[in-house]
């Protein structure tokens, strides 16, 4: 009798074991979940402090001379020198010292996406990605143009520069921030949560 007691008390528990397990782990996963949000958000927030630091900077350096092959300050910069420098000490993104290849390790975007720190190109040597600069917003663009002249500020709409216009990229500052969320949440779930999610794939 006793035996099919325990046998009844068992058959009983056992669903509400499992309901009490599911809901832990549910808990467990709206707290990752709503972490996560948070910090997309804040990801989010301190792309816009970088742009606005990469734009700050990138103001700095007005009159500075141009200089080919030149990335720093003291020597003057190119136009793909200047942009490279800029995210390097804006943001910490080393870009190639090449206008075509920052081209091609940037997102594309459709013009009318453009948003202060995205990259413009230009064919100003008769081949396309041949010149680069940094947009600032209401169509305005910082770059160090060529020998002879300083990093100045241009307006994209100006005819020289709207029939060379060549498309707009972006660098994807807000993907290295959501890599980095992803592992340190990844790092923060416990070991049974992780299997447990594993598990029920």
């Amino acid at each position: 009798m006793k035996n099919k007691l325990l046998i009844c008390a068992l058959t009983l528990l056992t669903p509400l074991c499992w309901a009490v397990n599911s809901i832990a782990q549910n808990d467990q996963r709206n707290q990752v979940d709503k972490g996560l949000l948070d910090r997309m958000s804040s990801a989010e927030q301190k792309v816009s402090a970088q742009a606005s630091t990469l734009i700050a900077n990138a103001m700095q350096l007005l009159g500075v001379p141009y200089h080919r092959g030149g990335t720093n300050e003291s020597s003057g910069f190119d136009c793909s020198g200047f942009v490279r420098a800029m995210y390097e000490k804006s943001i910490g993104i080393v870009l190639p010292h090449n206008a075509r290849e920052q081209a091609s390790v940037t997102d594309k975007i459709d013009p009318v996406e453009l948003q202060p720190g995205d990259l413009v190109f230009f064919n100003t040597m008769k081949h396309t990605f041949s010149h680069v600069g940094i947009y600032l917003g209401n169509g305005k663009f910082i770059h160090s143009p060529r020998t002879g002249y300083k990093v100045r500020i241009e307006d994209m709409r100006d005819a020289y520069w709207s029939i060379r216009f060549n498309g707009a990229r972006r660098v994807p500052i807000d993907e290295v921030e959501n890599k980095k969320i992803a592992k340190s949440l990844k790092a923060e779930i416990p070991n049974n949560f992780q299997d447990s999610a594993a598990n029920s794939r």
